[in-house]
């Protein structure tokens, strides 16, 4: 049987660039032997690049029999590389064109889950504007403080920041605005931050949702921000401090999430479990597979290595 010639496509002109490099690394010396790793590494402007050069995407696309996409963010997850690979009747594996398009909008996925009865926080939507001050303070009158100010299509909680009064309110709103077309407000909802993973066709289920993963932040940090995420200095349980039922809740949850927005091969959305019940925050198409990573983990702790993880997408981008 021939080798397979695996491209695996990392980095991006994303603000997410360097967790992709590290994402695209584990993948690259986790594969199989029966698969031949190809580095595709596509720069922050866009470039792609293959043998240390810059080639055409033809050329690159040619040299491969699938693509694993190992890029997060902007461009490699909103549905732009998908377009490309799709254009190029090239396999691939993750999220389709339309469904990442879906999921990388904050407010789309809200919509989504809303319309398949999923809790998510209340939430306002501003975007730049004349009126943009007047628009702050009608929303410092009316929205619920503390609350948390993301844009709408950034990923890895770039951007985030929880703000408590009408300074900080005003400050982050126009940070995001200064980097984005359209801001998001959110209620904060305080409990226990969690995720789960769905994995499709494992183990003789169309959708295997994987045990919840409790994320305890450092102190230092109110929530799991850009910050401390790849640091490795946030604690994560696997398996949750939570109830079975809950434990159920939450699975089920990610499971209704992952067919909503389209998801394909996996997944990750998370949540926060209060008082008030279960809030599904976001799903994550392309969620990180670095050594500090969420996904990972739960497979660990399911007895599936991540080379097998590996092989088994990669069959599945092959067979769809």
């Amino acid at each position: 049987m021939s080798t397979i010639r695996v491209g695996v496509l990392r980095g991006g002109p994303s603000s997410e660039y360097e967790v992709s490099l590290k994402s695209g690394a584990e993948v690259l010396s986790n594969l199989p032997e029966q698969y031949s790793g190809r580095d595709i590494l596509i720069d922050k402007w866009g470039a792609w690049h293959m043998d240390g050069r810059e080639q055409s995407i033809d050329r690159i696309l040619n040299q491969v029999d699938v693509i694993f996409n190992a890029m997060h963010g902007e461009y490699g997850e909103d549905g732009q590389v998908q377009q490309i690979l799709d254009t190029h009747s090239v396999p691939y594996t993750g999220t389709k064109a339309m469904g990442s398009a879906l999921a990388m909008n904050k407010v789309l996925t809200k919509q989504t889950f809303e319309k398949v009865g999923i809790k998510t926080p209340y939430y306002k939507v501003l975007r730049a504007a004349d009126d943009i001050h007047d628009q702050i303070f009608h929303i410092f009158r009316t929205f619920p403080l503390p609350a948390i100010i993301k844009p709408i299509g950034a990923g890895s909680s770039v951007g985030v920041t929880i703000v408590r009064d009408y300074n900080g309110l005003e400050r982050a709103v126009h940070e995001v605005l200064s980097r984005w077309p359209e801001v998001l407000i959110e209620e904060l909802i305080t409990g226990k931050e969690l995720t789960c993973g769905v994995l499709e066709n494992f183990r003789d289920e169309n959708l295997y949702t994987m045990l919840p993963v409790e994320i305890i932040p450092p102190e230092k940090s109110e929530f799991f921000s850009a910050d401390v995420k790849y640091t490795g200095e946030t604690q994560e349980l696997c398996p949750a401090r939570i109830s079975e039922k809950e434990s159920r809740e939450i699975q089920e949850a990610a499971r209704i999430a992952h067919e909503a927005v389209h998801a394909r091969h996996y997944s990750r959305t998370d949540f926060i479990l209060s008082p008030r019940g279960l809030y599904a925050l976001e799903i994550n198409t392309h969620p990180g597979l670095t050594s500090e990573s969420l996904l990972p983990k739960p497979l660990k702790a399911i007895g599936c290595e991540f080379p097998q993880f590996l092989d088994h997408v990669i069959q599945e981008a092959m067979s769809s």
